[in-house]
């Protein structure tokens, strides 16, 4: 088996040029982005009949979490954690019963 030994110079092996096969896009494919379609806002979170998710206490977590939009950067943190946790509690009793 032939090679470099340690340390010995290795040449930097060139990319092939843009198009060739094996060569990757100058810029990389967007990655789909969780959420309702820019444009749509909290709004497309609600239900299919546009009523709302059928459980008020959602509802108001969809709506305070469409308003956190307006709320200064260092707010939205206590929005995000005082919606996740009526979340958690709303899906608890939902199990429950």
């Amino acid at each position: 088996m032939t090679g470099p030994t340690p340390g010995q110079y290795r040449p930097p092996v060139p990319a092939p040029p843009p198009g060739h096969p094996g060569s990757s896009p100058a810029v990389p494919a967007a990655s789909p982005v969780p959420g309702p379609p820019p444009g749509q806002g909290a709004g497309a979170l609600s239900g299919s009949d546009g009523d709302g998710s059928g459980h008020p206490a959602v509802d108001a977590v969809i709506q305070s979490l469409a308003n956190t939009a307006n709320v200064p950067l260092r707010d939205q943190i206590a929005e995000y954690e005082a919606a996740h946790r009526t979340l958690q509690e709303t899906l608890a009793t939902i199990d429950q019963g």
